[in-house]
This record gives C-alpha cells, sequence and structure tokens, in this order.
C-alpha cells in the first residue's frame, strides 16, 4: 500500500512538473520585433550646455502662491525662444495662466487626430540642511565627469529640453507632421497641476480638440531592478494611480497629566489606535489588472525559477504576491496603499490636549474610488475608537485613478516601437504610475495616455529622483533626443487607408 501511495505520489509530481514546463515553455515573448536604425548625430555637448542652462533657473512652484520664481519661470520662457528659435518661428505659442506654456504644430492633414507631448517646468526644493551633500551645488546644471548636474536635470526638464531639441532639428530639416502636435509645458505638476496643466486640458476640450494620445513623463528604463532579469526593461505607464488625503480630528475633555482619563479614551490614545488600525488593515492587493500584464509580459524574459513562478500564478500567485509585497515599490503596484503621513497633538507635557489631529495619504489602484476610501476608512476608524465623535475629510486635490490606456492599440504601439528603436535590446512593458503626472488631467479628451521617460536608471539612482545628486548622462540625454525625434517623426504620419 506505501509503496503504491509512494508511486501515485511521484505521478502527480511528474505531472505537474510536465504542466509548469508546458506553461511556461507556452508563454512566448512578446516583445517586438524591429529593424535597426541609424544612430542619429547628436550634438551631445551643445545640448548639455543648454540643458545646464535650464536647470540653472530656480523653477521651484508653491501650492499656496502661485507667483513664486515669477521670473526665473519667464527667465526660462526667454531661454526657450532664444535656443530654439526655428522652432519658435512655426510653432504657435500660448502662455497659460501665466507660466505654463501651450505650443501647436500645425499638421498638414486636418483629418487626422491630434497627439500630445508633455513635460513640466517646474522643480521640488531642495531639502534644507542637505545642499552640502551634493557633489555640485544643487543648481549649477554643471557638466561633470559624464553628467548634466543639478534639481531638474532628471524631473523634468530632462524631458522638456530633450523635446525642444528635438524639434529645432526636425524644423531645421524642413519636417512637416501631417497630424498637429501639441506641446503642453505645465509650471505646477509638482503641486498637483491645477493651474497650469488642469487650465490646458479644459483650454483644449473647450476647443473640442480629441486627442489620439499623450506621452508625458513617467515610468523609465530600468537595470537590475526587476529580479531575475538584467536586460534593460522599459517601464511604460498605461494607467497612474489616483491620490487621496484625509485629515482625521479627535476630539477628548482636556485636563491634567496627573489625572489621566480611562484607558483608550484620551485623544492621542484614540487618534492612536485609530491610526494602527488603518495601517495594519491594508486595502487588499493582488496581481492583476496592468500589474497582472507587466509580469504577464516580463515572465518569458526571465530565467530560472522567477520565469517558472510567473508563468504559472495559478499555483505560486500567493508566494510571488508576498515577494512582491515586502518592497516598497513593488507592494505599491498591487494596491491602494495607506501612509501615515502627518500626526499633531499636544503642546505641553503636562497637559492632555483636548484634540489630536492626523492626515493618512492613499494613493488609489485603478477600480477603487475616493468615496469607497473614505468610507472605508470611516468604518475603521469607528471601530478601533469606538465612537463616532470624529471628523473626517478629504484635502483638496482628490482625484481618482486614470482610465488604463489598452496596449493592444496603435497608440503603444508606437511607443513599444521607438523604445525597442532608440534602445536596442531593451524590453518593453506596460505598467502602473504610481506617483502623480499633469497627463491625469487629460482624461477627458483622450483614451491613450502613456506616462514614459526614456532615462536610464539603476538602483543607486533611484534615490536621486526628488533627492540629493539628481543627474543625467550626457549620452542618456542624447537617447532622450533621439527618442523624441523618432517619436515625433513617426507619431506625426496620418493614418493610411
Amino acid at each position: 500500500m506505501a509503496k503504491k501511495i509512494a508511486l501515485g505520489l511521484v505521478g502527480v509530481l511528474v505531472v505537474l512538473a510536465l504542466v509548469l514546463c508546458i506553461n511556461t515553455w507556452r508563454q512566448g515573448s512578446r516583445q517586438l520585433t524591429v529593424e535597426a536604425i541609424p544612430v542619429l548625430p547628436v550634438d551631445e555637448a551643445g545640448a548639455a550646455q543648454r540643458l545646464g542652462e535650464a536647470v540653472r533657473l530656480r523653477t521651484i512652484t508653491s501650492r499656496d502662491d502661485a507667483n513664486m520664481s515669477a521670473d526665473q519661470f519667464k527667465q526660462l520662457h526667454t531661454l526657450l525662444q532664444n535656443r530654439f528659435p526655428k522652432a519658435h518661428a512655426v510653432l504657435k505659442r500660448e502662455v497659460v495662466a501665466d507660466y505654463s506654456l501651450l505650443y501647436t504644430w500645425q499638421g498638414t492633414n486636418p483629418d487626422a487626430k491630434p497627439m500630445l507631448v508633455m513635460a513640466h517646468q517646474d522643480v521640488v526644493p531642495i531639502a534644507p540642511g542637505t545642499e552640502k551633500d551634493w557633489a555640485t551645488e544643487p543648481f549649477s546644471g554643471a557638466v561633470k565627469d559624464g553628467f548634466i548636474w543639478g534639481r531638474g536635470a532628471w524631473d523634468d526638464k530632462g524631458n522638456l529640453m530633450a523635446q525642444m531639441e528635438a524639434l529645432e532639428m526636425l524644423v531645421t530639416n524642413g519636417f512637416q507632421p501631417e497630424r498637429t502636435i501639441y506641446f503642453a509645458f505645465g509650471a505646477d505638476e509638482e503641486v498637483g497641476g491645477l493651474r497650469g496643466a488642469s487650465k490646458i486640458a479644459a483650454l483644449l476640450k473647450e476647443r473640442k480638440v480629441r486627442l489620439e494620445m499623450v506621452i508625458d513623463e513617467g515610468l523609465l528604463i530600468t537595470q537590475g531592478i526587476m529580479p531575475g532579469i538584467q536586460t534593460p526593461v522599459a517601464v511604460v505607464g498605461v494607467a497612474e494611480k489616483g491620490y487621496l488625503s484625509v485629515v482625521l480630528k479627535m476630539g477628548a475633555k482636556p485636563g491634567h497629566s496627573s489625572m489621566p482619563p480611562p484607558k483608550g479614551t484620551s485623544a492621542i490614545a484614540m487618534m492612536s489606535a485609530a491610526l494602527k488600525r488603518l495601517d495594519d488593515e491594508q486595502l487588499p492587493g493582488g496581481i492583476r489588472g496592468v500589474a497582472g500584464e507587466m509580469f504577464a509580459t516580463i515572465a518569458p524574459e526571465m530565467s530560472g525559477f522567477s520565469r517558472v513562478a510567473l508563468s504559472n500564478l495559478w499555483l505560486f500567485g500567493p508566494v510571488v504576491q508576498k515577494q512582491l509585497e515586502a518592497s516598497a515599490s513593488t507592494n505599491a503596484v498591487l494596491r491602494t496603499t495607506t501612509a501615515l503621513t502627518i500626526v499633531n497633538a499636544g503642546n505641553k507635557e503636562n497637559v492632555l490636549p483636548g484634540n489630536a489631529e492626523a492626515t493618512v495619504n492613499f494613493r488609489l489602484l485603478p477600480g477603487d474610488t475616493k468615496e469607497q476610501i473614505i468610507e472605508r476608512t470611516r468604518a475603521l476608524v469607528a471601530d478601533a475608537t469606538k465612537t463616532d465623535k470624529f471628523e473626517l475629510f478629504a484635502l483638496p486635490g482628490a482625484v481618482d485613478a486614470s482610465k488604463v490606456a489598452p496596449t493592444d492599440s496603435a497608440q503603444y504601439a508606437l511607443i513599444n516601437r521607438t523604445i525597442r528603436e532608440v534602445f536596442p535590446g531593451t524590453l518593453v512593458t506596460p505598467g502602473l504610475m504610481v506617483g502623480g503626472t499633469d497627463s491625469i488631467h487629460f482624461g477627458d479628451i483622450s483614451d491613450h495616455i502613456f506616462k514614459f521617460s526614456p532615462v536610464r536608471a539603476s538602483p543607486e539612482d533611484l534615490g536621486r529622483f526628488h533627492g540629493t545628486n539628481e543627474r543625467i548622462a550626457v549620452s542618456n540625454y542624447a537617447e532622450l533626443i533621439r527618442f523624441y525625434h523618432r517619436f515625433l517623426t513617426q507619431g506625426a504620419k496620418a493614418p493610411r487607408n
């Protein structure tokens, strides 16, 4: 009997191994095959110097003060006009809400739907006290050791200036688009884009413009970041998570600390219980939606057990998900995240405060809504504190997740093909943008919105984003120019019947 059981188990294992092998083998590569194209000559030294000039302008934006850095934005506008005169000679230029720019490159075919290329002018400030940690002065724009250094070199003046460099080259060579191409350069992306991109989107909507596609800053060309794969991977954002911050206010009777109230009933104790519950009970996650498509695209390019596991999620799904949840970056693509960001209570060590206040930030997965999250939060807080005597409200600027752009479209194929042509051997996969971009404001006038920056990034580089020693390699910056040149050349063509 024992022998039969053993043989039966061996048979089951053999069948299981065979099923795993077949499933893995059946998941063939999804990468486009493209023909090699000549490398576009680029004036790397001149382009690097021009980007450095833009970086030196401290276009720091403020949520509350629309005119902060006004002189710097105006100097940037003048710089663009002076450095790219031929482009400005053919483009229609509009200033929106004082500091944002909308350019129109009129196409020759009025029946072809227009497209939009985006970047933003503003940058985040330098964290106080970290200036000494920079290899160069933070706004130096220095070209040193093969890099352009300074705040904005990567986010997002690199994209903006590369687009203008590509434009200037195309106009110089007499190129004229068949479809109209818009360029939108917002001035307040880092604080939500409500004054810039939002107003540009409203302006285009008022003019009854319907966009064929939109490309904005976003995910990157990563290397050494995805486990089990060393080849560069270009991740194209096909959706963007929503944004919601809620404020929770908890009240209690103030008093002397020598006579505290019953356990768990002070304002701080109730707030602590509420925040612990919210942190403990994160929203459910899963390898589905955009995340599911991303891993399905990447799985055939992996080796070893990583490929087997991702090709057989029906069996290994729980194990893979647990591993992904252990990393902040991959956990963020699986669920609506909950982050405790601000807590305030009390002002003296021997006084029980009458109020405690906290802010909780959520980044919403496509499919989850602001209303659902607020109601869920309210229920969890009430259950944790055993009271409904608290205040809960959303801060301004909340937005649901964007629509998901289809990857079985000509628009996605254009970006995919351009990446494969300009960055030979690079893998391409759709992904989810976990941060915010200006392009989220354009959902009403386009179904094909993509978030991608052709910037190469290693694990070491990720900390430079909004951090210390922001920089971009001169060679990579030349690749940005080549990418936009090719993208504009191919995207400008009207569809053929």
